[in-house]
């Protein structure tokens, strides 16, 4: 049997001039938010997830032969109307469906846990399989497809190659050892790869090697570690954007960054006007100020020395931090940084040279022998947003830190690269659910997650 054209709530807002008049019917499908009687007549507050808006669907017993069943159709059951679109110039909503004929798809009945009333997030993350039904999160997930779609634009309108890295690997990326392993034991005869394999920390390493060959690609995908951290910005899955550039330097990566985030900033205002609002409004009220700001202020640069020396005067001067010992060699926490971005630059900053204890072994040395020529973007309300660095591109400076590490075995192919055709390169990292964060304003890494995976948590 075919089906009958259906239009989506956003097509209406979009084409209603056209489309309103007796002689065009409608059909519509989704799901009830709300469903209210006054005497004779009801309102169905309608949403299909095409878009944030509802659309009003008004029904009389003049009009269609089930009122009565029509107005025990309850919150969250999935229906079905036909009418025609009448223009309401001098309500909230610019039109509304006057309704001919409804059907009822799918039942919700009085148990269902979203009523209309607000729900605390902690308790809409214990029903994620239901929560998209909400504005808070129907707006949210819209919004992370939006911004998906806006990396991979940018990274397109700039001739990048897009690579699947591998979810399975046989190396930690970053030496941190918190992986979750896919086999414990190697010498198993019946282990599956006949070695030690986990999920992937990060998809740089492999990336790495396509940039030698491409010169500019990215990885986007989902990222696993076994972090115990339970906190608000920590996850066990979460997702990368992991850009690398060859024939590049560190400003270079810097440029690359400040135009990523500008142009997702951009974008995301301008695509999604009325989620953003929302956010706005309901979520955090100072979100399109500060964003907006962050396209209009330049990105200052600042050596991690010059910070240290900041935060010692910051602390002369009575500024309390929780982590109120401020020393060369310390990696700094979310408050320093946020008290870099949001007090002293008032704008984001790029934080460069840090001390090479405190960062990755493949980040080049400087001529200091101290520091690495890395960056991390600082913003205010968040404070790290992206981090990044120049990769060591010379064998040996490369190959004496990765034995002083004691992770040069199972890597001789990264090593490779430099053997063969190497050049100087550079790349960064955004955790794809914390620009989430910092774009809605959301203060919790699980409230931007589809099903968000933490410690001790695995609900789905």
């Amino acid at each position: 049997m075919k089906l009958k054209q259906t239009h989506s709530i956003r097509q209406l807002y979009a084409q209603f001039s056209s489309l309103q008049g007796e002689t065009n019917v409608l059909r519509v499908s989704g799901w009830i938010r709300t469903n209210r009687l006054s005497g004779s007549i009801g309102f169905i507050e309608l949403n299909d997830g095409s878009g944030f808006n509802n659309l009003q669907c008004v029904y009389d017993k003049n009009r269609v032969t089930d009122f009565d069943a029509i107005t025990k159709w309850g919150t969250g059951s999935a229906i079905t109307v036909e009418g025609h679109l009448v223009l309401t110039p001098t309500m909230k909503q610019p039109f509304e469906l006057h309704v001919t004929q409804a059907e009822l798809v799918g039942r919700a009945p009085e148990e269902y846990p979203l009523q209309k009333k607000r729900h605390g997030f902690d308790f809409l993350r214990e029903i994620a399989h239901l929560r998209t039904r909400t504005n808070t999160f129907t707006a949210l997930f819209r919004l992370r497809s939006v911004v998906a779609m806006a990396i991979h634009q940018f990274f397109h309108e700039r001739e990048f190659v897009y690579v699947h890295t591998p979810i399975l690997t046989g190396n930690d990326a970053e030496g941190a050892g918190q992986v979750f392993q896919v086999l414990v034991d190697p010498k198993d005869p019946t282990a599956f790869f006949k070695k030690q394999a986990s999920l992937t920390v990060s998809g740089q390493l492999h990336v790495e090697a396509f940039s030698e060959a491409f010169k500019k690609v990215y990885t986007f995908g989902p990222t696993f570690r076994a972090e115990p951290s339970n906190t608000s910005r920590h996850a066990s899955e979460f997702w990368m954007i992991e850009p690398e550039i060859s024939f590049a330097d560190l400003n270079d990566d810097m440029e690359l960054i400040e135009a990523c985030v500008r142009y997702v900033i951009d974008y995301t205002l301008r695509e999604c006007p009325q989620e953003m609002e929302f956010f706005n409004t309901f979520i955090d009220t100072n979100l399109k100020e500060r964003l907006h700001a962050v396209l209009k202020t330049p990105f200052v640069k600042m050596t991690y020395t010059e910070a240290i020396e900041k935060l010692k005067e910051a602390v002369a001067q009575g500024i309390s931090f929780e982590k109120a010992s401020i020393t060369w060699g310390m990696d700094l926490q979310t408050e320093h940084e946020r008290y870099l971005a949001e007090q002293l630059v008032k704008g984001p900053v790029f934080l460069t040279n840090y001390p090479k204890e405190i960062k990755a072994f493949y980040m080049r040395l400087n001529d200091d022998q101290k520091t690495v020529a890395a960056c991390d973007l600082l913003v205010p309300g968040v404070g790290e947003l992206v981090g990044g660095s120049q990769r060591e591109e010379r064998l040996h400076q490369l190959t004496a830190r990765m034995e002083k590490e004691g992770n040069l075995e199972g890597l001789q192919w990264y090593v490779d690269l430099r053997k063969y055709g190497g050049t100087p390169h550079a790349g960064f990292g955004i955790g794809f659910d914390r620009l989430l964060m910092y774009l809605t304003g959301m203060n919790n890494i699980r409230d931007v997650q589809p099903y968000p995976r933490t410690p001790g948590s695995l609900l789905y």
